[in-house]
């Protein structure tokens, strides 16, 4: 219905929900890239042997266990590194494919 004074009645309040739909599909990217992060920095800190006595060195592996937790050992292979490339390189891709494609929707809606 017209408002009397022009333009349309709810104008104001869908231009907010708009800007709150994407800053809530921004925050669900932006939780996925970092969960994603933490799991592909987890990777590459085995991969490049660091050492397993560092403090952040101990963090990033808590934090990719507690990320990866749900998938560990679907995959047992004989090497070590190629079952930790594919225990969490496998969440980390299911994060980003969630997160993103959850924001593209929340986004169109």
């Amino acid at each position: 219905m017209p408002n009397p004074h022009g333009g349309e009645r709810n104008h104001g309040r869908s231009r907010r929900d708009g800007e709150g739909a994407h800053r809530a599909a921004l925050t669900i990217q932006t939780i996925a890239d970092v969960a994603a992060g933490a799991l592909i920095l987890w990777i590459l800190l085995y991969v490049l042997e660091a050492n397993q006595a560092n403090v952040f060195v101990g963090f990033v592996e808590g934090l990719a266990g507690w990320l990866a937790g749900w998938s560990q050992d679907i995959f047992t292979m004989e090497s070590e590194g190629l079952r930790v490339f594919l225990n969490f390189g496998l969440p980390a891709m299911i994060y980003l494919l969630i997160g993103h494609g959850l924001a593209a929707r929340i986004r169109r809606a």
